[in-house]
């Protein structure tokens, strides 16, 4: 699983977030995705690779401006009773 970090430009609130989420949603197979104004960026988690250009192009047609974009790889974090599961 991969772990895609975009910085945004243009996110003021809330309702911003949601349409970029929904955006990302619409066009691509993401298994989640969310955003935050106050940090300028969206993380989404998903099997495949995402095309930037095409990233770009979803988020441009929401009116915000994709400035960069990061990827890694996704571990999932294990939680404070991890170690009694066997």
């Amino acid at each position: 699983m991969q772990q895609i970090t975009l910085k945004i430009d243009g996110m003021m609130c809330g309702m911003c977030e949601s349409h970029i989420n929904e955006s990302i949603r619409n066009n691509f197979s993401v298994k989640k995705v969310s955003s935050s104004h106050a940090k300028g960026e969206t993380v989404i988690l998903t099997e495949e690779d995402l095309d930037e250009a095409r990233l770009k192009e979803v988020i441009g047609n929401t009116g915000y401006k994709l400035l960069s974009v990061s990827q890694s790889p996704y571990e999932k974090k294990k939680g404070l009773f991890s170690f009694l599961k066997k």
